[in-house]
């Protein structure tokens, strides 16, 4: 299984929006600049949290992003599926997909796989990721910055 790359430039996004303490929220050009994901795609980032309310937009001179609810509150179940939904199998979602849905041994090996994958991501918060003890903006922009 491989999470995609807006799955992961989302959870940044929201990682660093956590993690800024200015009253005024994070700016899109900081989250560009520091997370090294280009604008345009930053857009479709920030769009798809909106639409799921993770985030609030402030208006006006100097304004940005803010999480819409604590980070204790924001579980990585919700923004995973900002982006998709959780599929481990195409037949699961789309009966019609396989001819042997109705009689598949590996069924109810998928159904649970992808149950307990969602029960991982309701399991842990925003907060757990980005709280207190955790590398928040400054040592995450280091790390990936060593990885490319």
């Amino acid at each position: 299984m491989k999470i995609n790359t807006k799955i992961r430039y989302g959870l940044r996004t929201m990682i660093a929006i956590a993690c800024c303490e200015e009253p005024r929220g994070l700016l899109q050009k900081e989250i560009s600049e520091n997370q090294q994901i280009s604008n345009k795609y930053l857009d479709a980032i920030v769009a798809a949290l909106k639409t799921k309310k993770l985030i609030t937009t402030f208006r006006g001179k100097g304004s940005g992003y803010k999480l819409s609810r604590p980070a204790n509150q924001i579980t990585m179940y919700d923004i995973y599926t900002a982006f998709e939904p959780i599929v481990i199998v195409e037949c699961l979602d789309n009966p019609e997909f396989c001819e042997l849905e109705c009689c598949c041994t590996a069924n109810k090996y998928w159904t649970e796989m992808k149950a307990e994958f969602a029960k991982m991501l309701k399991s842990k918060t925003l907060a757990d990721i980005a709280g207190p003890g955790r590398p928040c903006l400054e040592n995450m922009i280091t790390q990936e910055a060593l990885k490319n």
